[in-house]
Parts: C-alpha cells; structure tokens; sequence
C-alpha cells in the first residue's frame, strides 16, 4: 500500500439496484480503484488477464498521477470520491494506506458496491466488525485481498496433500524482513498505521491460521522503532487445532524466505518469495520428494481478483477461500501483537 489518498468524511453517494444484474454469468464486472499507488497497479496490470472485467473508474487526490494511471490502464478519473461510487461501478478496489480502508469501504459498501479491499483489510478488530457490519446490511460481498491462497501452486498443494497427505499439519514457521526502507516510507508511519505486523506479518498470520485454525495463544517480542512503529516482531502462536506457528516481520534486518509446514508423516517448503507461492516441495518421513512447479501469469493478483468476480455473479457475500473469519482470526493475532509491543495508534 503507497498511496497516500484521504479518507472520505463522509459518503453522499446512495446505493444502486444492480442485484438482478449480479448474478448474469456472462455479466461484464466494471472495476473502480480508490488510490494509484504500486500496489493499484499490480492490480490494474492483472485485470487484464481477468476474463469479462475491466477498469471503468478511479480516484486519488493527486490528480497528476490517477490521470498517468488512467491514460496507461483505461478508466475514467472522476473528481471526488463520491462521484466514483455514483459512477456506475459493480465493485471498488481499495488501494491506499490501511488507515483509510475502513472509511473506504464502509462508504462503498453503503454505496451499493462490492469491495475487495487490500490488506491488512482493516488496523484492528474493532474496525474489521463495523465493515463487516456494512457489509450484512448492505447485501454487498466484502473480501481482505490476501492473493496467496489463490495462486494456482497453493490450489495444487492443497489437492496433493489431500489425495497423497502427510497428516495434520503441527508446526507453520514463515517470515520476512526487508531492510533499508527509507525514513519517510508510509509502512514506518504511525499516523498511517503502518508497522512490520500489519504491513507484512499478516501474510505469515494468513498462513499460520490457514493451516492451523484460530489462535489460541499469541506470544510476541520485538521492538518499535523511531517513528513509533514495529520494525520487527517474533510471534509464536498456538492454535485451535493443537498446532503452533513460528513467525517474524521485520523491516530492519533481511530476511526474505520461504515457509514451512511440519506434520507427522512430512514437511513442505513453500519457496521463496512464499507469499508468492510458484514452487513447493513435500518431503515425506517415508522418503519420497514430490517438487509441485505452478509458475503464474499476470502478476498473482489476478487471481484473486477473478474469484471475486466470479463470486459477485454467483450473487455471493463471503469468499470460501479469504472467509471473514480468517480476516477477523488474522487481525486478532495482530491485535495481540501490538498489544504486547504497546503498540497502539490514534483512535484506538
């Protein structure tokens, strides 16, 4: 996330009847993007590769740069964020700093869209439930963009291990750590929220609780640094279904990697970069090595983004791979974190 775009104070935009058209299969989805920063763009690059969906809106508050945007991407660049929700739009890509993304996309939700917001969808749990909330009320699918489970390696391993399993997976260690970020960078930003745990650590938190279930305990070290934010914390964490997680985040020392699943009858190694998962290999206790090569096209997030399209014509309003309880169990184990670290930011 690095676009600094301000949250709306309030949205004047009123909610369309689009559901009748929602769940057309053939329906063409017409995308807006709140924020043009690197991350939009990732976006915008993989919508290309999504069949029957396309950039229709967007808005920053740097006027500059959306038009740059929109002149390499397509779209139109609307004035105010009120009038990009009264576009015309089906679903709304949120792309700015995540102290904004509940604001964002509360309004959109009221606004009659659909969202697919990046991660960390929100900075607390407290945030995550009034977006939630919105989302029940409004009749409108919600998703946290968290693109790993959607890649198609992370799909293939899932059936292998179904069909040839190493058992219960005991143990998930993962991290990152990416030194040399510059002092005016928005993830060392307090007023932005930012921090090594939620702009990395919710990775490893996804993974941790997507093989092993909700936390039960969060164990947390680490240390803030000058601005007031995390520069890297190390969490153990033990989970519902009886597994631990090792885990770390830092953005002051290099630690760029892969990730592993440890169970009785083998352990796999997600290959780095894990979060973008295109090779992993499972080591069986009996010897065997299975390599699984998937390598991916369009940047990785159009995968996501072509699930979440394929739900908003289903007429769906929760995602079975990215659920809201995964974005809730995710953001507890944040919250803890922080908590232990006496991390807090305004508003909290």
């Amino acid at each position: 996330m690095t676009d600094t775009t301000a949250a709306p104070h309030a949205a004047t935009a009123q909610p369309t009847d689009r559901a009748a058209q929602d769940t057309t299969p053939s329906r063409e989805i017409r995308w807006g993007i709140v924020g043009t920063g690197r991350i939009a763009r990732r976006f915008a690059q993989g919508l290309a590769f999504v069949p029957r969906a396309r950039l229709a809106a967007l808005w920053s508050r740097r006027v500059g740069p959306a038009q740059a945007f929109a002149d390499e991407f397509g779209g139109t660049v609307y004035d105010s964020f009120d009038t990009l929700l009264a576009s015309g739009i089906d679903a709304l890509y949120i792309a700015t700093l995540q102290d904004s993304h509940a604001d964002y996309a509360i309004a959109a939700l009221q606004a009659g869209l659909h969202v697919l917001c990046e991660k960390p969808a929100c900075i607390n749990r407290a945030q995550l439930e009034r977006v939630l909330e919105t989302a029940r009320a409004s009749q409108r699918l919600f998703m946290e963009a968290m693109k790993p489970p959607f890649y198609p390696l992370y799909g293939r391993l899932r059936e292998h291990l179904a069909a040839d399993p190493i058992g219960d997976i005991g143990l998930v260690r993962a991290g990152c750590s990416v030194p040399g970020v510059p002092a005016d960078h928005p993830s060392l930003s307090f007023e932005h929220a930012g921090g090594a745990l939620l702009d990395i650590g919710i990775y490893e938190m996804f993974l941790a609780v997507d093989w092993l279930g909700a936390p039960r305990d969060v164990q947390t070290f680490g240390r803030l640094g000058a601005t007031g934010v995390d520069t890297f914390a190390s969490l153990n964490s033990q989970h519902e279904r009886g597994g631990i997680a090792q885990l770390f985040c830092g953005l002051d020392l290099h630690g760029k990697g892969d990730a592993l699943l440890m169970a009785k009858g083998g352990h796999v190694t997600l290959h780095e970069p894990w979060w973008n998962p295109s090779r992993a290999t499972i080591r069986y206790a009996d010897g065997r090595v299975v390599e699984l090569d998937e390598p991916f096209e369009g940047g990785g997030l159009n995968y996501e983004t072509a699930h979440f399209c394929a739900l908003i014509r289903a007429g769906a309003l929760e995602s079975p791979l990215m659920p809201h309880d995964m974005s809730r169990q995710m953001i507890a184990m944040a919250d803890a974190a922080r908590t232990a670290l006496g991390l807090k930011f305004a508003g909290e």
